[in-house]
């Protein structure tokens, strides 16, 4: 039977079916784990399925013209795992080509509930690519950090991209992660 030949009735129901089943992928992972926090995605921000094992989940930000975007990758390692906060918020500096005092890096602490917080910021030459591996050089790049300490492994969020796009998403990144800690 083809949509010609289908009763309206039945067009409409399978046009209902499809819209509810878009809506249901929309919502999915809408709030997402990683360690024992529960983050909530935000609506324009898209699931992405992860590229890596490592990472426990995986956002992508589109700007409005769909020209550019940036990553967002949540890591958790267990208890102990990926070293201290300092050797995280160095190693996030120095993916950067240019020295610290030219990539206007940026740390701050802060608590929220009980979770302790840590922000890095940095702009310049990004290297994309694995530690060790084959490393690609992306100048006007960004990077905004979060570190969310807890007594089973500290949480690791970090969103790379071109530096205006990481300028605009900065209030919503830190909504994003200070919505996550439990507040008691």
């Amino acid at each position: 039977m083809s949509y010609a030949t289908m009763p309206l009735s039945r067009i409409f129901c399978v046009a209902v079916f499809l819209t509810a089943m878009s809506s249901l992928r929309a919502e999915e992972h809408a709030t997402f784990a990683v360690g024992e926090f529960t983050f909530a995605r935000p609506a324009n921000w898209a699931w992405v399925e992860s590229t890596s094992q490592m990472r426990k989940a995986q956002l992508k930000v589109t700007d409005a013209a769909s020209k550019a975007s940036a990553d967002v990758a949540f890591y958790h390692f267990g208890t102990g795992g990926a070293g201290t906060v300092q050797a995280n918020v160095d190693r996030w500096l120095h993916q950067f080509v240019e020295p610290s005092d030219q990539i206007n890096a940026k740390v701050e602490h802060t608590t929220v509930g009980k979770t302790k917080l840590t922000y890095v910021q940095a702009e310049g030459t990004y290297q994309s690519g694995m530690p060790g591996g084959q490393l690609t050089p992306m100048p006007g790049f960004a990077l905004i950090g979060a570190i969310l300490e807890s007594d089973k492994g500290n949480v690791f969020v970090r969103m790379t991209g071109p530096k205006e796009l990481v300028r605009s998403l900065v209030v919503d990144f830190k909504n994003m992660i200070e919505s996550a800690p439990k507040k008691d």
